[in-house]
């Protein structure tokens, strides 16, 4: 699980977030295929990344890059921020703009090496709203049935707001490696690694 440098000129302590495209994309695909090479043929890999208004295709540009090396499993959004009506939820970063929207969601892409990993989808599920649902879709374990349905892939997970200067500039909630997990698969002998591991949330997560 992990969130590179978007190359977007975040100001980091020690990196120079500014590279040349073409550049910054064939790193990332070495970084893709060492990742390929330490991932266990029934692994998952989940690749968190997000753009900028004005260089919209910075996600897509890395998806293209890890397919040279996984299949694409699942597609997952992650909203930051949403409004339902007349509320909001979450934060976000306004966008002064009188051309752009402001940017509320990031991908997170589910790369396996075959397309064919088992995942538990009920690990994070949600309760039916309505509980005829249980019988129609026969939810049931030993113990009876379970209230639980497919989340589906969007997640929302409020976005932390960063508080001082000292914090990581680009960290992610810890809801999101949890989801990453626990959809995963928790068993004995699992193995959670991430190469950019940032302020460390990854971790927390796994521990």
């Amino acid at each position: 699980i992990t969130s590179p440098v978007y190359n977007i000129n975040k100001e980091y302590n020690s990196y120079k977030d500014n590279l040349p495209h073409e550049q910054y994309l064939n790193w990332m695909n070495d970084v893709f295929s060492e990742i390929k090479r330490l991932l266990k043929e029934d692994g998952s890999f989940f690749l968190n990344v997000g753009s900028t208004c004005k260089i919209p295709y910075i996600h897509m540009d890395l998806c293209q890059k890890a397919r040279n090396h996984f299949i694409l499993q699942n597609d997952i959004v992650w909203v930051k921020s949403i409004s339902l009506h007349e509320e909001s939820f979450g934060h976000f970063k306004p966008t002064n703009s009188n051309r752009f929207l402001n940017q509320q969601h990031e991908s997170v892409f589910h790369f396996t090496k075959n397309g064919e990993v088992k995942i538990d989808r009920l690990a994070i599920g949600v309760p039916y709203a309505d509980k005829s649902n249980l019988d129609r879709w026969k939810h049931k374990s030993k113990s009876g049935k379970i209230d639980k349905r497919c989340r589906g892939n969007v997640w929302y997970c409020p976005y932390e707001t960063v508080r001082s200067k000292k914090q990581h500039p680009a960290s992610f909630p810890l809801k999101l490696p949890e989801n990453c997990i626990l959809m995963h698969g928790l068993r004995p002998d699992l193995v959670v690694f991430d190469p950019f591991s940032g302020s460390g949330t990854t971790m927390q997560a796994a521990a």
